[in-house]
C-alpha cells in the first residue's frame, strides 16, 4: 500500500470532533466495560453513517480500544458472512480481525434499518435466557419500558404494553448465529433486540444514542424481571 492510500484510509478514522464513529466506538466500548458488558475482550458495537459502517475489532481489550483500531466497511455490500469476501475501505494497520459480529450487525442493516448495533454479555441478559429458556422468549410489562421502541426503530412501547425479547440457541462460533438471529428478527419483527441463550444480547436503534439507550433500558428490565422471576412474581400481569 502506497504512503498515500495508508494516509487516505488513515483520516478514515482521524477526528477531533468528539462524534466521529471511531471516537465514539472507543469511547462506548471503555464504559460498556465499566458495566461488565465488554469484559474479556467480548461483546462489540458498529456505527452506521450512511455509506459506511465503523466496526470494533475481535480480541482486543475493550477499555483500551482506539479509534485506529476501528474497521470501516463501505455499505451496503454482500452480506459479510465467513463464506464472502468482505469489502474494506480501511483495515487496521496492526494484526487485528474485524469483530466476529459483524454479519449479526449486518442483520439489524438489512432488517431494520439500524444505524448503529451493540452486543453484550450482560450477566443480567445471560440469567434472563436461563430463566425463560422454556418459553425462548423473554415478556414482561407494567414497567419503564416506554425507553424501549418497537422493532427497535419505531414508536415507544408503552407501560400497559408487553415487553418481548426472543431467545435464540447459542453457537460455538459466533458467526453462526446470523441466520438463527435473522429468522428470529422476521418473526417478531416488533422485537428490538435477540438474546442468545447463555451468552448475550443484541440491541440495535436508528443511530448510537437511540441503541445505547435501549441496550441501557432493556438490561434493567432483564434485571428487574430476573428478580421478579427468582421471588414468584408474575412478569407480566393480566394473564
Amino acid at each position: 500500500m502506497s504512503t498515500s492510500s495508508a494516509q487516505q484510509e488513515d483520516a478514515l478514522v482521524t477526528s477531533t470532533d468528539p462524534l466521529h464513529p471511531a471516537n465514539l466506538i472507543s469511547e462506548l466500548c471503555a464504559s460498556f466495560y465499566t458495566l461488565g458488558w465488554v469484559t474479556g475482550t467480548g461483546g462489540g458495537i458498529c456505527i452506521r453513517t450512511d455509506d459506511k459502517v465503523y466496526i470494533a475489532p475481535s480480541g482486543v481489550q475493550k477499555e483500551r480500544i482506539e479509534p485506529a483500531h476501528i474497521f470501516v466497511l463501505p455499505y451496503p455490500q454482500a452480506e459479510p458472512s465467513p463464506h464472502t469476501d468482505r469489502i474494506f475501505l480501511r483495515r487496521p494497520k496492526l494484526n487485528l480481525k474485524e469483530s466476529a459480529c459483524t454479519p449479526l450487525f449486518w442483520n439489524a442493516f438489512t432488517l431494520r434499518n439500524a444505524g448503529s448495533c451493540i452486543h453484550t454479555h450482560s450477566q443480567n441478559a445471560v440469567m434472563a435466557t436461563l430463566l425463560w429458556e422454556k418459553d425462548m422468549i423473554f415478556r414482561i410489562s407494567h414497567q419503564m419500558i416506554k425507553g424501549v421502541r418497537i422493532g427497535g426503530n419505531g414508536p415507544t412501547l408503552s407501560y400497559l404494553d408487553t415487553l418481548e425479547v426472543p431467545i435464540i440457541n447459542n453457537t460455538p462460533n459466533e458467526e453462526d448465529l446470523t441466520d438463527s438471529m435473522k429468522e428470529a428478527m422476521e418473526k417478531y419483527p416488533s422485537a428490538a433486540a435477540i438474546l442468545v441463550l447463555r451468552h448475550g444480547i443484541y440491541v440495535w436503534g436508528d443511530d448510537w444514542q437511540k441503541a445505547k439507550t435501549q441496550t441501557e433500558c432493556l438490561d434493567y428490565l432483564f434485571e428487574i424481571g430476573v428478580k421478579m422471576k427468582l421471588a414468584g412474581l408474575k412478569t407480566v400481569l393480566n394473564e
